[in-house]
């Protein structure tokens, strides 16, 4: 089955790198927040957000009314960016099964971060979120854009075909 992620693109959303969430009202007023959490299947398919729901509420009643998501993922540190969108979007509750992928997550956001200059306490400060205050949204690409800043920034990525 054919996918829009590369396995470099696929990579760089699994490593944990800067997750921000998008989408929009039916008046086409947009709405943004920063992820907590990521995590990509492993063949590009699925890609699962998670949010803190007390201060998503208007992106999270935008994705519940229209189904639509766009997500920037975006290394700190070289500034690699893919953004992915789809049109069918779903919330559901984190699980228990979610904390090593939320974990994952922040080291490695830790990781990015201090490379640019800024200590641990800073990132965790920054995804800090009690669990019973997170939600989840799952979706699968329908449409991804190289954002890295050059001459192939906004171009569509190709459909490729995994072995």
């Amino acid at each position: 089955m054919p996918t829009l992620l590369s396995a470099e693109y696929i990579a760089l959303v699994d490593r944990g790198v800067s997750s921000i969430v998008a989408s929009r009202d039916t008046q086409l007023r947009p709405s943004v927040m920063r992820a907590v959490g990521a995590r990509i299947s492993t063949n590009g398919q699925r890609i699962t957000v998670f949010l803190r729901r007390s201060q998503s509420r208007q992106l999270l009643a935008d994705i519940a009314t229209t189904g639509h998501i766009a997500v920037v993922f975006s290394d700190p540190p070289s500034h690699r960016t893919v953004q992915v969108k789809a049109t069918a979007a779903v919330q559901r509750a984190v699980l228990p099964a979610d904390e090593p992928a939320l974990q994952s997550y922040l080291s490695a956001m830790q990781h990015a971060v201090a490379q640019v200059g800024y200590g641990p306490q800073y990132t965790a400060a920054m995804l800090n979120a009690p669990r019973d205050d997170l939600v989840a949204v799952e979706f699968s690409p329908e449409a991804a854009f190289d954002q890295t800043p050059g001459p192939h920034a906004g171009e569509p990525l190709r459909k490729e075909r995994q072995p």
